[in-house]
C-alpha cells in the first residue's frame, strides 16, 4: 500500500500547477449542437433508468476500469455531463443540487412552506434508501444517454460498432470501502484520488482533459447560492484540504491513509448490519427511536455517515483543517465521489432486502425536514419521493414502486438470479457467501469458517500464551497493527477453545453511541482507543490503540429551520471491538472474550475522543446528551459460507463516562 500513498501525495503536490490547465474533450465541432436534447423543460422528466428494460450489472469501479471501452465512454460521459451549462436541468450542477444547496426547485417540484432552505434529500428518515435510488437512477439515466451519443461520434465501421455495443452496457460503477483491496492498492481508487487529468483516446484520438472523478469545477460559482465562507469562493470541490483560504486543495492522499486505516471498522459494520439487523426501521436510518431501537444502533445511514466524512476530510488526522465537500451534507453531492458512494449505499441496500424480503417501510414521522416535507409529517412506503417522476402525468415514485430495483434496468454481481426483494432460496445463499467473503474477514467468524474447512478443530486442545503470541507477531502485530485491516492474515493454528470460542459460538462486544446531529457547528467524528491516546490527533488513526471512528455527517450554516430541527434530533452508530479484543486475547493481555474478563479490562482501558471537522479536539463532557454503552452478544459462527452469524440477545454492560 506503501507505493500508491507516495502516489497519491505527490499528486498532492502537483494540484496546484496543474488544476485547473485541462478542459474537456475536443470533439472537433460544436457538442452543444450535436447533442440531441430529449428534455423538454415544461414538462417533467420521468425517471426510468437506461438501457430501455434491458438488466446489466454495476460494477465495482475497479472493475469497470478494465473494460477499456465502458470505462472511456464513463469518463467522456462524465466529463460531458460536469461541462454541460449548469443552467440545464440535466447538467452536473442542477442534477447534484437536487441532494442540498443551491435550495433550487427542480423538474417545478416547489417547496412546501417554510422549508425553502433545505434539498430533496431525506435524511434520518425510513426513506433514506428508497429516495436515494431514484436519484440515482436519474443520474444513471442522463449519464447513459450521453454516452450512448458519444458512442455514435467514432468514424463509421467496427471502431464505432465496438463503442455502441459497450455503450448499451453501461451502468454506472460503485465504490466498494468495505472490501479489501488488492495487495498493494489503496482502498480509495487511483483513478479518484490520483491526478486532476486523464488520458482518453476518444473519437478524435488520445487527449488529456479534466478528471471527471477527481473533483468538479463549479462554471461559474454562484457565490449567492452558497451561503457562506468557504463554499462561496472554493471553486471546485475539494477533500480533507489543508486550509480554508482560496487555494485550498485536496489531500487525496490523507483521504487514502484514513480510509485504509478504518477498512476494519467499516467491514466489521457492513457484516454486523449484513447479519444482524433483520428490520427494516432499524437498518435503514440512524434517526433514534426511543423503545423501537435500544439496543440496535447501526444503520446504514450512519455507515454512509462516516464514509462521508472519511472522504471529506477535516478533523481527521490533520489539525486546523476544514472539512471538504462530501463532509458537509448540503455540499456534499457536487464531489464525484458522492454517486460512487451512494452506489455502494445501495448496493448494500439491495443485497440486505435479498436477503430480509419480508420488512419494509412503516410509518415514522419525519425527524428533519426536506424541500417538500415538514418535521413531524408522517411518512409511509406511499410517500412521493420528490422530485423523482415516474410518468408523465405528475405521479412521482415511491418506497412500494423502488422496490424491484430491477424494473431500472440494473442489478449487481451478488444477484445472479435478478428478481428485487423475492430472491430465490439459492440466490440468498450466494450472498451470504459473497458477504462472508467480502466483509467477514474482520470477525472472528472467519477464524471458524477457516477451521471449518481446514478441518483442524481440535476441541480439545488449547493454546499457549507463547502460541498465541507468536502466531500474532509473525503477521505484524503488535509491530504494525495498522499493516493488516482483518484476522483473515493471522496464522491460528488451532480454534482458542474457551479464550475465543465455546463450541461454535463467542461474544461480540461493540460500543452504541447515541448524540445530537447538531452537537457541534458542523460535523464531527468520534474515536474509540484500547490503550494510550497519542497526544497529537494527526498520530490518532495510525496508532495501534485506534478502534475505530464514527463520522456525525450534520450541516453548517445551512438555514435557521432546518438548524433547528437538526439541533433536537439524536442521531445513533456504533464501533465494534472484538477484532480488536481477539488480537488482544492472542497476545495473552486478555485471558478471553467472556464478560468476566472484557469488562474490567475495557474500564482501565477503553477512551473516547471527539474531533470537530476543524481539527480541535473537543472536550467530551461538554457534548450534549452523548452516551456511549458497552454491550455484548453471544454468537454462533456460521459452520458454512453460505450461512451468516446467528445472534443471541443483547446484553448491557456499562458506560463509557
Amino acid at each position: 500500500m506503501a507505493p500508491i500513498r507516495l502516489i497519491l501525495l505527490a499528486c498532492v503536490l502537483w494540484v496546484p500547477f496543474v488544476l485547473g490547465q485541462y478542459t474537456s474533450y475536443n470533439y472537433g465541432f460544436n457538442v452543444v449542437r450535436r447533442v440531441r436534447r430529449d428534455i423538454d423543460a415544461t414538462r417533467p422528466l420521468v425517471v426510468r433508468g437506461g438501457g430501455g428494460g434491458d438488466i446489466q450489472v454495476r460494477q465495482e469501479i475497479r472493475e469497470l476500469e478494465q473494460d477499456q471501452d465502458l470505462w472511456t465512454l464513463y469518463i467522456l460521459g462524465l466529463s460531458m455531463l460536469q461541462f454541460t451549462d449548469q443552467s440545464s436541468p440535466t447538467s452536473w450542477y442542477s442534477i447534484t443540487g437536487i441532494h442540498g444547496i443551491p435550495h433550487q426547485t427542480w423538474g417545478g417540484v416547489r417547496p412546501t412552506p417554510g422549508n425553502e432552505e433545505t434539498g430533496y434529500c431525506t435524511h434520518s428518515s425510513i426513506l433514506f434508501p428508497t429516495w436515494h435510488r431514484p436519484y440515482l437512477v436519474l443520474y444513471e439515466q442522463v449519464l447513459y444517454n450521453i454516452i450512448q451519443v458519444i458512442a455514435t461520434w467514432w468514424p463509421e465501421g467496427d471502431l464505432r460498432g465496438r463503442y455502441q455495443e459497450a455503450a448499451l452496457r453501461f451502468r454506472i460503477p460503485y465504490w466498494d470501502w468495505a472490501a479489501n483491496p488488492s495487495s498493494g492498492q489503496s482502498v480509495l481508487p487511483l483513478s479518484v484520488g490520483g491526478v486532476p487529468w486523464v488520458d482518453v483516446d476518444g473519437p478524435s484520438g488520445v487527449q488529456r482533459i479534466e478528471n471527471p472523478l477527481f473533483s468538479y469545477s463549479f462554471r461559474p460559482l454562484n457565490s449567492t447560492a452558497f451561503l457562506q465562507a468557504p463554499w462561496n469562493y472554493w471553486t471546485t470541490t475539494l477533500r480533507s484540504p489543508a486550509s480554508n483560504d482560496t487555494n485550498a486543495q485536496s489531500n487525496n492522499s490523507l483521504v487514502a491513509l484514513n480510509f485504509d486505516q478504518s477498512l476494519s471498522s467499516l467491514s466489521q459494520r457492513l457484516y454486523i448490519l449484513f447479519s444482524n439487523y433483520d428490520n427494516y426501521s432499524l437498518f435503514s436510518n440512524n434517526a433514534w427511536i426511543p423503545l423501537l431501537n435500544n439496543v440496535s444502533y447501526d444503520s446504514l445511514e450512519s455507515l454512509h455517515d462516516t464514509v462521508h466524512n472519511l472522504a471529506g476530510g477535516g478533523g481527521l488526522g490533520q489539525p486546523n483543517a476544514q472539512g471538504g465537500h462530501m463532509s458537509y451534507i448540503p455540499y456534499s453531492a457536487f464531489d464525484p465521489i458522492f454517486f460512487l458512494h451512494h452506489c455502494m449505499v445501495d448496493r448494500i441496500f439491495t443485497m440486505w432486502q435479498a436477503l430480509y424480503p419480508d420488512t419494509w417501510v412503516v410509518p415514522q414521522p419525519a425527524a428533519l425536514p426536506s424541500y417538500t416535507t415538514s418535521r413531524g409529517q408522517v411518512q409511509d412506503s406511499t410517500t412521493p419521493l420528490t422530485p423523482f417522476f415516474a410518468s408523465r402525468d405528475g405521479t412521482f415514485w415511491t418506497s412500494d414502486t423502488v422496490r424491484d430495483h430491477t424494473r431500472f434496468g440494473y442489478t449487481y454481481g451478488e444477484l445472479t438470479s435478478p428478481g428485487g426483494p423475492n430472491s430465490s432460496r439459492k440466490s440468498r445463499a450466494q450472498i451470504r457467501k459473497a458477504i462472508n467473503r467480502l466483509y467477514g474477514t474482520s470477525s472472528p467468524a472467519n477464524l471458524f469458517l477457516r477451521e471449518t474447512r481446514a478441518r483442524t478443530v481440535d476441541t480439545g486442545s488449547r493454546t499457549t500464551t507463547a502460541e498465541r503470541r507468536r502466531g500474532v507477531e509473525e503477521n505484524g502485530w503488535p509491530s504494525s497493527p495498522k499493516q493488516s485491516s482483518n484476522l483473515a492474515s493471522i496464522s491460528v493454528p488451532r480454534i482458542l477453545n474457551g479464550a475465543v470460542f465455546v463450541r461454535n459460538r463467542y461474544r461480540e462486544w461493540i460500543t452504541n453511541i447515541r448524540v445530537k446531529k447538531q452537537a457541534m457547528d458542523g460535523p464531527f467524528s468520534i474515536h474509540l482507543f484500547i490503550g494510550t491516546v497519542p497526544d497529537n490527533p494527526e498520530d490518532w488513526i495510525l496508532a495501534p490503540s485506534h478502534v475505530g471512528t464514527v463520522g456525525v455527517f450534520a450541516a453548517s450554516d445551512d438555514g435557521v429551520n432546518y438548524r433547528m430541527s437538526m439541533s433536537q434530533l439524536e442521531v445513533s452508530s456504533t464501533i465494534p471491538l472484538t477484532t480488536s479484543l481477539v488480537k488482544k486475547v492472542m497476545l495473552g493481555e486478555l485471558s478471553s472474550l467472556e464478560p468476566r474478563d472484557v469488562e474490567p479490562y475495557l474500564r482501565r482501558n477503553i477512551q473516547k475522543r471527539i474531533l470537530s471537522v476543524s481539527g480541535k479536539v473537543l472536550d467530551t463532557s461538554r457534548i450534549r446528551d452523548l452516551r456511549i454503552h458497552i454491550v455484548s452478544s453471544v454468537v454462533h459462527a456460521p459452520a458454512t459460507e453460505e450461512e451468516l452469524p446467528s445472534w443471541g440477545r443483547v446484553e448491557e454492560h456499562f458506560e463509557l463516562n
